[in-house]
């Protein structure tokens, strides 16, 4: 399988907008180039339950999103922190935001999902907003 390689300078944005773009069309499965922050990210969303599985193979890394009743459980996603804006949050600013919603977070543990940061008493940058 070839893969379109695409030049991005923010690549866990490019990938987590892929992820969005697959679940709005009711796919399965996305491939893309992988880097140590895009495997992260997807280790952290499989962790949450958004994926399935996350296979890693000579620097492509395919996720095969969760589906429920015929519907992915990623509903949406909104980035947060961009190349031009870096959003961080301590743990204070994260127990005040209220919403359905789940951050993900890049900590000093890796990344993790802000009730995670939460109770591991960390902050971090504010990668994105996953319904």
């Amino acid at each position: 399988m070839k893969i379109k390689q695409t030049v991005t300078n923010y690549s866990v944005g490019d990938f987590l907008i892929r992820i969005k773009n697959v679940a709005m069309a009711k796919n399965k499965e996305v491939t893309v180039t992988s880097n140590n922050q895009i495997v992260a990210v997807a280790e952290a969303l499989k962790k949450m339950g958004f994926l399935d599985e996350v296979k890693k193979e000579k620097g492509v890394l395919t996720a095969r999103l969760t589906f429920k009743d015929k519907k992915p459980r990623l509903m949406d996603i909104k980035l947060i922190s961009k190349p031009g804006l870096r959003v961080y949050m301590g743990v204070d600013e994260l127990e005040e935001k209220k919403s359905p919603s789940v951050l993900l977070v890049s900590t000093p543990k890796g990344v993790i999902s802000s009730l995670k940061a939460i109770k591991d008493r960390v902050g971090g940058e504010v990668i994105a907003e996953i319904w």
